[in-house]
């Protein structure tokens, strides 16, 4: 079975709210709530692709600095194996703009389980408790 890894973030503002982004129509999951980032390009390490990814999605920067990993997904769906590390992240510059069509909400980390989730992004909302 092939093994996807993509990377994804909390992103949690000031009170301690962690933003989900819905996915756009046309996309597999499409309308489930998910934690933003995405795929590796080749040869890309997980804080690179997640610094470009929330650039490309959510037009803010963030320094590496500011990614902290909190913990990691792996869930088998039926035509492939994801791996999916998740970091932390509190600081950024600029303001989220969703560029790619997509939704987004700030949600309190104990009502995250009331958006449609992937399976593989649900193991995660208990981190997020306990630590927010």
């Amino acid at each position: 079975m092939k093994i996807v890894l993509v990377v994804a973030c909390a992103l949690i503002d000031a009170d301690n709210r962690v933003l989900i982004a819905q996915r756009p129509e046309g996309k597999s999951m499409a309308g489930l709530w998910e934690f933003p980032g995405g795929k590796l390009d080749p040869g890309e390490r997980p804080e690179q692709a997640l610094i470009r990814e929330l650039h490309e999605e959510l037009d803010i920067t963030v320094r590496e600095a500011c990614l902290a990993p909190l913990t990691f997904a792996s869930h088998a769906y039926d035509d492939f194996h994801l791996l999916m590390p998740l970091y932390i992240c509190r600081r950024w510059e600029g303001t989220i703009t969703p560029r790619e069509g997509q939704q987004v909400a700030w949600v309190r980390a104990n009502k995250l389980r009331d958006y449609p989730m992937p399976p593989a992004d649900l193991p995660l909302i208990p981190h997020l408790t306990d630590l927010l």
